[in-house]
């Protein structure tokens, strides 16, 4: 069963199981073109509410759990299933194809209340969420009772580029002046990428607050294979809502006025890429790699001129980094003897953390190289874990590609054979 599917079943168990000890109010909110949005409510005396919207898993049962301790400490909650709203399946590109109006009409009726009211959501769910902020901002100029966003694991662009190509933030970044508060899983490619994007937003009149959770991976309060960390910073979710919360609505209040989106297109990726080594499409002049191995001696890629180098930009805590390590020491022992050379970039974690992974989890004897402060992540572009590359005898990439693939097909050994053969 995919993780996704998985992800929505176990939602579904704990909303039948919360509803029972929480106390939860269905109710439907028209939006102009006669759509019914159906809300789950839960109702508190308190003058805040919280808005939740659904990522591209929709709601899981950390956000549901969140949502009733929230209730608890008298803070209102309303989780609105957009997915449902327009018969759309729980896939990243359906949230493509939901209307700011959709958005607005939950905002409108949220004010109703005359409480300060707070928008949440994680990963893509920020699309339709910072689109529908900025056409009721446009609606209601001047009206500070919509207090700010609050971001779980934002994800600002519009897709994973391939190695060589520029990444392009989604157009709304540059077109939001709204306070934002973001919650970030250190373990995670968007960590990786704040130093892009809180300028982008800041430019463009946000506040941007931060918080870093060390030690998680993103969508931690939703893993079904959650770490001990994971699973105590799962209980926390609902105590960092409420400061973010309390910082965003201490900021003076001030007229936030909106510039006009000049494309209203939407610009969430369609589907996922088909993951395959391909011809790189930039600068095929390596960056310089001088890092420490894992062992004590200092790796430079000036060093391995001659040969076949592949260098692959892994961490532990990615799944699929894991799961492609073993075919990459299979290619390595089939291949290494003609030239081939793989130099593993690690993401900044620990020599304890990789010995550890190395000696329980993977066993491999390529150079591991150590990227403390991932300055050769930012330095080679990388998007996201893992991102590889393949460079030739004379020193250039030839190929690269972003994701796991099995190192050792066939079809792989004779794309490394061909490069290996040049210039014997």
């Amino acid at each position: 069963m995919p993780k996704r599917h998985v992800y929505r079943l176990i939602a579904t168990i704990y909303l039948l199981l919360a509803s029972l000890v929480a106390m939860a109010a269905t109710q439907t909110i028209e939006t102009d073109d006669g759509n019914e949005i159906s809300v789950s409510r839960y109702p508190a005396t308190g003058n805040r509410l919280f808005l939740f919207l659904p990522g591209e898993d929709g709601f899981q049962a950390g956000e549901l759990a969140a949502a009733s301790r929230l209730q608890k400490n008298s803070n209102e909650v309303w989780l609105a299933d957009l997915f449902e709203s327009r018969f759309l399946p729980v896939v990243p590109s359906s949230l493509d194809r939901i209307p700011a109006s959709d958005v607005v009409a939950l905002i409108d009726s949220a004010m109703d209340t005359g409480k300060s009211v707070f928008l949440i959501s994680n990963g893509r769910g920020i699309l339709p969420l910072l689109l529908g902020a900025h056409a009721w901002q446009r609606q209601h100029p001047g009206n500070n009772q919509l207090q700010g966003a609050i971001l779980i694991s934002p994800k600002f662009y519009v897709e994973t580029p391939d190695p060589g190509e520029a990444a392009q933030l989604l157009p709304i970044v540059s077109h939001t002046n709204l306070p934002v508060f973001i919650i970030q899983p250190h373990l995670s490619p968007w960590f990786w990428k704040l130093d892009k994007t809180v300028p982008a937003l800041e430019r463009a009149g946000s506040d941007v607050y931060r918080r870093i959770l060390p030690g998680v991976r993103d969508r931690y309060y939703y893993r079904p294979d959650a770490t001990a960390q994971e699973q105590a910073l799962s209980e926390k979710l609902p105590d960092h809502i409420q400061e973010a919360a309390r910082l965003l609505a201490a900021l003076p209040a001030k007229h936030r006025t909106v510039p006009p989106l000049d494309s209203p297109a939407r610009t969430a990726t369609p589907g996922k890429k088909a993951r395959s080594l391909r011809a790189y499409a930039g600068n095929p002049t390596p960056p310089p790699l001088h890092l420490p191995g894992l062992d004590g001696s200092m790796r430079d890629l000036q060093d391995y001129r001659g040969k076949v180098v592949l260098v692959n930009f892994w961490a532990s805590w990615c799944p699929p980094c894991v799961h492609e390590m073993p075919s990459m020491q299979r290619l390595q022992n089939r291949l290494a003897g003609n030239g081939l050379i793989i130099l593993a970039v690690n993401m900044a974690e620990s020599p304890d953390t990789i010995r550890e992974f190395l000696r329980t989890r993977v066993s491999v004897d390529f150079p591991i190289l150590l990227d403390r402060d991932g300055a050769a992540l930012k330095n080679w572009k990388v998007f996201a874990f893992p991102t590889s590359y393949v460079i030739d005898r004379q020193g250039r990439i030839r190929y690269a590609l972003f994701g796991s693939v099995d190192w050792d097909t066939e079809d792989m050994i004779r794309v490394f054979e061909q490069l290996l053969a040049e210039g014997e």
